[in-house]
């Protein structure tokens, strides 16, 4: 990997880690559909006239199917379920739950593209579930108080995510990934616009919580979506998928440093457990000379990215 590539993963995984924490601070006040509201909101002010500029304004609009789908799976949805999970989850934890994401984008492309698993394959989707049931299990209470649900709801979002990442390379990448990441954010400002404003909170955010919200936005979507489909177009698909593991320990740190969040023995055999089941679905170890390439539907090997 070149030396900036290498610069732009750490800044992105920084970022990203950035989010969790961000998203824990602002939440509780604009509360779950608000806050993400204003995040793709922001950020399709601050991508939209990219699609302008790059002259895909027609395109985007016969492909507005396409467009609204990918938002929904790629923004809407995960963005909403973990500013929700956020409002119980520390920011760490909740990160390492979302680290599960390359592991449903294979689950994805093995249902839907027809991928072929090795036996290593096999066994690293299920210690990455161990791990989450390490990581959680003491916690997986779905009674009042508990954090059962929230759980759940990081788990879907990284579902969300593996949808997103497989539609991507399926239907868009006829598309300028710029485009795409402009695309999405407008599409996602429209599907959300109707329930932000239906949930609005009734008291005025603080303005801690606007420049949190803001910065959820603009620097933690719209720089970070910059930052990734640039790694992408430029450094091979397993070096981009190396931010999946630094991604928890950004977040970890931030949460440590900022809202005094405590990392404890469980949380590190968990993540543990589930980065070693990552690794192996994701072929970083675990491939044999024996066994043969993941491939799908059309022969090509497919690409597991966090999207």
């Amino acid at each position: 990997m070149k030396i900036a590539d290498l610069i732009r993963l750490l800044l992105l995984a920084t970022i990203w880690g950035a989010s969790f924490l961000f998203m824990r601070k602002a939440a509780p006040e604009f509360g779950p559909l608000g806050l993400i509201l204003i995040r793709v909101g922001a950020a399709a002010i601050v991508l939209g006239p990219i699609i302008l500029l790059s002259g895909k304004a027609k395109e985007m609009r016969i492909r507005w199917a396409d467009f609204s789908f990918l938002s929904l799976v790629a923004a809407s949805a995960p963005f909403c379920l973990l500013a929700y999970s956020t409002l119980s989850l520390e920011a760490g934890f909740t990160s390492l739950i979302n680290a599960t994401t390359p592991i449903f984008t294979a689950i994805v492309a093995m249902v839907w593209l027809g991928q072929r698993f090795t036996r290593s394959q096999y066994l690293g989707l299920v210690l990455g579930f161990i791990g989450v049931g390490v990581l959680s299990w003491d916690r997986l209470s779905f009674k009042e108080g508990g954090d059962g649900w929230a759980i759940v709801a990081a788990l879907a979002a990284s579902f969300c995510y593996g949808i997103a990442g497989n539609f991507t390379r399926h239907r868009m990448q006829d598309l300028p990934p710029r485009v795409v990441a402009a695309g999405n954010t407008v599409a996602a400002t429209i599907m959300m616009l109707p329930m932000g404003l239906w949930h609005w909170p009734e008291k005025s955010p603080s303005t801690e919580a606007w420049v949190y919200a803001l910065l959820l936005a603009v620097v933690c979507t719209a720089v970070a979506y910059l930052l990734f489909f640039k790694i992408i177009s430029s450094a091979s698909a397993m070096a981009t998928s190396t931010v999946t593991f630094l991604i928890p320990i950004s977040a970890i740190f931030w949460g440590y440093l900022f809202l005094n969040e405590r990392f404890t023995l469980r949380m590190a055999a968990g993540m543990a457990i589930s980065f070693l089941g990552t690794a192996m679905v994701i072929e970083l170890i675990g491939r044999s000379k024996e066994e043969q390439p993941t491939t799908g539907h059309n022969g090509k090997e497919i690409e597991q990215n966090l999207e």
